[in-house]
């Protein structure tokens, strides 16, 4: 059985990220203390940057605290200041997309709070696409998960591929 507490300043963390907008190092919580039903971790950000894209999710809550540093969440639609000490509701819900940006010249961090569910479908609004995810929650790179990122567009009907034979 896991310890059920852990320090801040026992984390590790992995940075992540994508060019020069998406970047973050995030330290994993949830197994380190034995948490089964949330997942937790803490997320570090550099002026300039944000972790991921402005995303909704149909099956995931998330609650963001902001631990340190001032920066912008970007929620439905608008924009909202963030500092130290601010608590961020993001429903699971694909009307409400959010993201975290540092917009400021300092680090920005955050505990990233959310259900462990091991089935998502997200919305990316800005880039129009859509992702399903099904697998361990605990372990997002495990190959045996499935994960799927495309655009309405190019999706194909329910009967493609299918024949009477």
């Amino acid at each position: 059985m896991a310890k059920p507490v852990i320090n801040v300043d026992q984390l590790e963390y992995e940075r992540f990220g994508k060019g020069d907008r998406f970047e973050a190092e995030r330290a994993p919580v949830s197994a380190q203390i034995g948490a089964q039903k949330l997942g937790y971790a803490v997320v570090r950000l550099q002026p300039g940057k944000c972790a991921w894209p402005y995303h909704s999710h149909h099956t995931v809550e998330e609650m963001f605290y902001i631990l340190s540093g001032t920066g912008t969440l970007r929620h439905a639609g608008k924009e909202y200041p963030l500092r130290a000490g601010d608590f961020i509701c993001s429903p699971a819900d694909p009307e409400q997309p959010h993201q975290v940006i540092n917009t400021s010249a300092d680090e920005l961090t955050y505990i990233a709070l959310g259900n462990q569910a091991t089935t998502d479908v997200m919305l990316y609004p800005d880039s129009g696409k859509y992702g399903v995810w099904h697998g361990d929650p605990e372990n997002p790179r495990d190959p045996a998960n499935f994960r799927v990122f495309a655009r309405r567009e190019t999706a194909v009907d329910y009967w493609d591929g299918e024949t009477d034979d």
